[in-house]
C-alpha cells in the first residue's frame, strides 16, 4: 500500500514535507566547522607572532592572543570554546608572556558562560609551580569555582605536591586541607600519598609517618607502597638511630603491612651501617618466617654485619645456611667470608676459598686480593704476599692505589731498601701516591742506612709530582745530610718535627 503524500498521517518532520525545513546555518556541523576555522585563524595568528617581534593587536583592550582569540570567533559569529582557551594559555606559558594571562583568566571568568573545565586549571598550577611562583599557583586554585568548574582533588593533589617540595611552604598545607573541605573537595587516598612521597622526598619522614596515621584513622586501607616509601626514606636519614627505626618497623608490622624484598633489604642494610649486625639478622629471620625467601644481597648485608661485630661463627653458620637454601653466592659474598676468615688469621682457608671461587667461575676482583694481602704482610708472611702481588697482574686484576699502600706499608722495615724503592717508583710511574707516614719512613730508613744521595733523588721525584712529604722525612735528610748544624739550622729542624 502506497501512502498519500499528503495524508495526514505523513511525517512532517521530513524536509520534503516540512513547511519550514531547517536552517542549514544552524546544525551542530555548521557550528563545528565555524569553531574549526575561527580556532585556524587563532593558530595562524599565533605563528606570525612568532615570527614578528612586535605583533600589532586588533583590539587595545586585550592582549594579542586574547584579542585574537575574541575577533576571529567573532568574526564566525560563534563563542570561544575551552579549547581554544587552553590553546592561548599553553601559547602564553610556552613564549613566557606571563603578563598577559591574568587578562585572559579575567576574561574567562567575567564574559563567558560555559564550564571551564578543571585541566586548563590543572596545566596553570603545574606551570607556576615549575616557575616558582607558588603563591600564584595557590590564587588560582582558591580562584577556580569562579569559573563554573566543579574541582575534583586533582587540583587539589597538584597543589600540595607543589607545596610539599620546599620546607618554607609546608605551613600552607594544614590551610589548604581545611579550606578545600568548603570547596566540598573531597580527600581521597590519593591526596594522602600526594602527602607522604611529598614529605619523604625533603627527607620530613616524621611528618610523613603522622600522616599515614591519620590515614589509618580515617578508615583507609593500608598502602604497601606507601609504607614501603617511608621505610626506604627512613632508611636514608643520617640522624635517625637503629632503635628508632625498629619501633617504626613494629608499628606498621602491627599495622598490617606484609614487607617485601626490598623493604626488609632497606632496613638490613641500615641496621648494618649503623653497627647492628645482630638485630640485622634478626629481621632476615623475621623475612624467613614471613615465607619471604631471602636473596643474596641479604645474606651478603648480614654477613658484613656479622664480620664488624666479631660473631665468627654465626658467620660460618650463616654462609653455609646461604648454600642450604641454594643462593649461589657472588663476588662480593666471597670478599665478605674471606675478609671474616682473614680477621680470624685463617689465611690459608681463605686462599682456599679463592681457588674454590675461580673453579666455580667467580673470579675474585681487586677488593679480593687486597684483603688477602693485609692479612699476608700483618703476619709478616712477605713471601706470599709478593706472589698474590705476581698472581694478580698474572690474571689481569689492576692494582690499585690500596695495593701498593698495603704493600708499602707491609714493607717498610721488614725488606731490603731497594726492594721498597723499587715498588714505590713503579707506585708513582702509575701516578699513585703512598700515604705520607708511610713515605716518611722510607726516607727516614734510607737516611739511617746511609743513602743520602739516593733519599735525596727520591725526595725530588715525589716533589716533582706535587706530593707533600711530611716533616719527619724533610728532619731525616736535614740531620744526616753531613754538615755541622747552626743553631738557626738545628732549630728549624725542631719546628719540623711533629708535636
Amino acid at each position: 500500500m502506497v501512502r498519500h503524500p499528503l495524508s495526514k498521517s505523513a511525517n512532517k518532520y521530513l524536509r520534503k514535507f516540512r513547511k519550514w525545513p531547517y536552517s542549514p546555518y544552524k546544525t551542530s556541523w555548521h557550528r563545528n566547522f565555524c569553531e574549526k576555522q575561527a580556532m585556524q585563524i587563532l593558530k595562524q595568528s599565533t605563528i606570525e607572532m612568532g615570527s614578528s617581534q612586535q605583533p600589532q593587536r586588533l583590539n587595545l583592550h586585550y592582549p594579542f592572543l586574547l584579542s585574537t582569540l575574541l575577533d576571529s570567533f567573532k568574526a564566525y559569529s560563534c563563542d570561544p570554546t575551552p579549547k581554544a582557551y587552553y590553546f592561548v594559555v599553553k601559547t602564553l606559558t610556552y613564549t613566557s608572556q606571563f603578563q598577559d594571562i591574568p587578562p585572559v583568566l579575567d576574561h574567562l571568568e567575567r564574559m563567558e558562560k560555559f564550564e571551564t573545565p578543571e585541566s586548563i586549571f590543572v596545566y596553570l598550577i603545574r606551570f607556576y609551580g615549575l616557575a616558582d611562583r607558588v603563591q600564584d599557583a595557590v590564587d588560582l586554585f582558591f580562584r577556580i569555582p569562579r569559573f563554573r568548574c566543579t574541582q575534583t582533588v586533582c587540583s587539589l593533589n597538584l597543589l600540595l605536591s607543589l607545596l610539599c617540595r620546599k620546607r618554607e611552604f609546608l605551613i600552607m598545607v594544614p590551610q589548604i586541607l581545611l579550606k578545600s573541605q568548603y570547596m566540598n573537595i573531597r580527600i581521597e587516598e590519593s591526596t594522602f600519598r600526594v602527602l607522604v612521597k611529598a614529605l619523604c622526598k625533603i627527607k620530613r619522614v616524621d611528618y610523613a609517618i603522622k600522616i599515614l596515621n591519620c590515614m589509618i584513622e580515617d578508615g583507609y586501607s593500608l598502602d604497601g607502597k606507601i609504607c614501603s616509601l617511608i621505610i626506604s626514606s627512613l632508611c636514608e636519614q643520617k640522624d635517625l638511630t637503629s632503635v628508632e627505626a625498629l619501633v617504626v618497623w613494629g608499628g606498621m608490622r602491627k599495622l598490617g603491612f606484609c614487607p617485601g624484598v626490598m623493604d626488609y633489604t632497606n632496613v638490613i642494610r641500615f641496621l648494618v651501617k649503623e653497627g647492628r649486625g645482630m638485630d640485622a639478622l634478626d629481621i632476615l629471620k623475621q623475612m624467613k618466617e614471613d615465607g619471604i625467601k631471602p636473596d643474596i644481597v641479604c645474606y651478603t648485608i648480614v654477613l658484613s654485619g656479622i664480620v664488624a661485630e666479631g660473631d665468627y661463627v654465626k658467620l660460618d653458620e650463616l654462609f653455609d645456611e646461604m648454600l642450604v637454601l641454594g643462593l649461589i653466592p657472588d663476588v662480593y659474598t666471597y670478599n665478605v667470608y674471606i675478609n671474616g676468615l682473614c680477621k680470624q688469621n685463617k689465611v690459608d682457608e681463605a686462599l682456599e676459598i679463592v681457588a674454590y671461587m675461580e673453579e666455580l667461575g667467580c673470579k675474585p676482583n681487586v677488593v679480593t686480593y687486597n684483603t688477602l694481602l693485609v692479612a699476608l704482610c700483618g703476619a709478616w708472611d712477605l713471601s706470599k704476599a709478593r706472589g698474590l702481588m705476581k698472581e694478580m697482574v698474572l690474571k689481569g686484576v689492576g692494582l690499585n692505589l690500596h695495593t701498593y699502600r698495603i704493600m708499602l706499608d707491609g714493607m717498610v722495615g721488614k725488606v731490603e731498601i731497594g726492594e721498597i724503592c723499587l715498588l714505590l717508583e713503579e707506585m708513582l710511574e702509575k701516578c699513585f701516591y703512598p700515604k705520607s707516614s708511610t713515605f716518611d719512613n722510607i726516607i727516614f730508613h734510607m737516611c739511617q742506612k746511609g743513602l743520602i744521595t739516593e733519599a735525596l733523588e727520591l725526595m725530588k721525584k715525589i716533589v716533582a709530582k706535587k706530593f707533600s712529604p711530611g716533616a719527619r722525612a724533610w728532619e731525616a735528610l736535614l740531620l744526616n745530610s753531613g754538615s755541622d748544624f747552626t743553631y738557626s739550622e738545628t732549630t728549624f729542624a725542631g719546628l719540623l718535627s711533629p708535636k
